[in-house]
């Protein structure tokens, strides 16, 4: 069963958070764009290029009123560890989320079981609680955050066009479409 338009599931975690632990729960998304960027483990090494260019981007998802959390199934002490001795990891903002129970990563379907890990999964959800994107990769295959942003800007836009849809490579200001019998087979 896909978890696209499903809600999330209740969950509470501690975060390393801009070098404080705080708490995150499912109620500190309500009423606000939110991405679920999963990944391995801390210490490792496709998982720093990764989150170092979502740091680069990050920024920009801040722009929309998105917040972004990372999530391994590493504690929140390990992540301030690899914090502290990471250049890359260093330049991270955003909640990095530690879920060593797995309860997280489970609930996203994104659980190598045998192993206790991630797989490389991101969840767009909107303000409402709802997946609106779920990509899965497997182990070595990195993501890139300006793609995400791109598919974000594509939700937001969609959620707030009823009746249009963004098409292929559809970028920001660009024509969309507006699904119509007139529309069948000319496209």
């Amino acid at each position: 069963m896909s978890l696209i338009n499903t809600e999330i599931k209740p969950f509470k975690a501690t975060a390393f958070h801009n070098g404080k632990f705080v708490p995150v729960t499912d109620a500190d998304l309500k009423g606000k764009w939110s991405v679920f960027f999963f990944y391995p483990a801390d210490f490792t090494f496709v998982c720093p290029t990764e989150l170092g260019d979502m740091a680069d981007v990050y920024p920009e998802f801040q722009k929309l009123g998105v917040e972004v959390y990372s999530v391994s199934t590493d504690t929140h002490f390990t992540h301030k560890a690899w914090h502290d001795a990471s250049e890359t990891i260093k330049k991270i903002t955003y909640p990095m989320l530690g879920d060593p129970t797995g309860a997280i990563t489970r609930n996203f379907d994104v659980m190598i079981e045998e192993e206790g890990l991630a797989l490389r999964g991101t969840f767009v959800v909107n303000p409402e609680g709802q997946i609106k994107v779920a990509e899965i990769h497997d182990l070595g295959i990195g993501r890139d955050a300006s793609e995400l942003l791109r598919k974000v800007k594509a939700a937001q836009y969609v959620a707030s066009h009823p009746g249009e849809v963004c098409p292929a490579k559809w970028q920001e200001g660009a024509e969309t479409l507006k699904p119509s019998l007139d529309l069948v087979g000319k496209i």
